[in-house]
C-alpha cells in the first residue's frame, strides 16, 4: 500500500472521527459552573446537557441559585469558573460574540422586562429590527405572528399598562420566540402572576414543547411532571439530583429529594399545579 493511500485514509478517518464527534455534540453544554457574589458561593460547580428541543426544569428552594445559573448562560451575569457551549461553540470564551451569540437563547423574566412606553406589538419588533436589522413592516409581521401564537393578536396595540400580568408573561414569550432561538431560558415565568392567570402561560409553554428547546426554573410541579423530558433537584448551589419525572416523582435515589417534592407538591396542591 502507497504512502499516498495510507495518508488518505487517516484523513478520511479523522474526518469520520469528528462528524461523530459533531454528532453526538450537545445543543447546551454547561460544564463546572461556579459563581459568587463577593464571599457568598452562589454556584459550586453545576453540570449538565441539553439536546434540541428538549424541555428541562429546574427546581429547587429558594437561594439555592437557579435564577443566577440561568443568567450565567447567556452571560447576563457571567460565571466566575466553568464553561457554558451552544452549538459546539464555547459562549463564555472572552472572545465570543456575545451579541450574536444571544440572538439563539430567548430569557423570559419573571418581572416580564417590557418597554412600558411601547405596545406589545413593537415589544416584540424591536428585537427583530435592533439585533436582527430586519425590516420594520416585516418585523411588525412576524411580531404579528408570534403574539397570535401566544393569543394575543387582538391586544397588540395595547401597552403594557393596559395588559394583565399573565398577557404581559405571553408577551414576553411572543418576544423570545421571534428570534428563533436555540433555547428559550424561563426565569420562574408564574411566579408574579395571580394564580387565575398561570394556567395561560403554562399553556403557551406546553405548545412549545418539542418545537424549541426550553430551560425552565419553576415551582409549578405539574408542568414539571406533565412536559419536561428531564426534572433538575437544586439545593446549595449544586444539582443534589436529576431525572426523568416519573424517576424523580415516584423513585427519586435521595430521601431530600423525595422530602422536597413531596413539601412542595403538598403546597401547591395535584390538580393546581396541573397548570
Amino acid at each position: 500500500m502507497s504512502k499516498k493511500n495510507i495518508k488518505w485514509q487517516d484523513i478520511k478517518r479523522r474526518l469520520t472521527d469528528e462528524t461523530k464527534e459533531e454528532a453526538f455534540m450537545a445543543m447546551l453544554e454547561v460544564k463546572d459552573i461556579y459563581k459568587a457574589y463577593g464571599d457568598v458561593e452562589i454556584l459550586k460547580g453545576v453540570s449538565f446537557t441539553m439536546e434540541k428541543e428538549e424541555t428541562k426544569v429546574i427546581i429547587g428552594p429558594s437561594g439555592t441559585g437557579k435564577s443566577t445559573l440561568l443568567r450565567c448562560i447567556n452571560q447576563l451575569s457571567p460565571p466566575d469558573k466553568g464553561q457554558v457551549w451552544l452549538d459546539g461553540e464555547e459562549i463564555t470564551n472572552p472572545k465570543t460574540n456575545i451579541n450574536k451569540i444571544r440572538e439563539k437563547i430567548g430569557f423570559v423574566f419573571q418581572d416580564f422586562n417590557l418597554f412600558n412606553h411601547l405596545t406589545a406589538v413593537r415589544n416584540v419588533s424591536i428585537g427583530l429590527e435592533k439585533v436582527k436589522k430586519i425590516e420594520k413592516e416585516a418585523a411588525q409581521t412576524r411580531a404579528m405572528q408570534e403574539l397570535t401564537r401566544v393569543g394575543l393578536e387582538a391586544q397588540a396595540n395595547q401597552y403594557p399598562a393596559q395588559l394583565s400580568g399573565g398577557q404581559k408573561q405571553r408577551v414576553g414569550i411572543a418576544r423570545a420566540l421571534a428570534m428563533d432561538p436555540d433555547v428559550i431560558l424561563f426565569d420562574e415565568p408564574t411566579s408574579a402572576l395571580d394564580p387565575e392567570l398561570i394556567g395561560d402561560v403554562l399553556d403557551v409553554m406546553k405548545s412549545l414543547c418539542g418545537k424549541v428547546a426550553m430551560l425552565v426554573v419553576t415551582h409549578e410541579m405539574g408542568f414539571a411532571r406533565n412536559v419536561a423530558d428531564e426534572i433538575i433537584f437544586m439545593e446549595g448551589g449544586v444539582i443534589v439530583e436529576q431525572g426523568s419525572p416519573k424517576e424523580m416523582f415516584t423513585n427519586a435515589k435521595l430521601a431530600r429529594t423525595r422530602e422536597f417534592l413531596g413539601r412542595i407538591g403538598a403546597l401547591y396542591g395535584e390538580e393546581e399545579t396541573g397548570g
